[in-house]
């Protein structure tokens, strides 16, 4: 992750990695493991028909997270 980020700070390398280790652990897919995460997830269905999938952005918008949203 470092090859591509910029670090500015102490406090700006910090949050970097913190991210990235809880995303290492928690959302990022381990095939040894069954391609789950090492901090296992629940597997979520969708709240209700109208709900659709979203992205979310993760290390300055080199990787994305997707979840439920409901729609209005």
């Amino acid at each position: 992750m470092l090859d591509h980020v910029i670090v500015l700070n102490e406090k700006h390398l910090r949050r970097l990695i913190r991210e990235y280790v809880a995303r290492y652990n928690e959302e990022r897919t381990h095939y040894s493991l069954g391609k789950d995460a090492p901090c296992p997830r629940a597997f979520k269905n969708a709240p209700s028909p109208e709900a659709e999938i979203v992205s979310v952005s993760r290390l300055g918008d080199r990787h994305h997270r997707y979840e439920w949203r409901q729609v209005a």
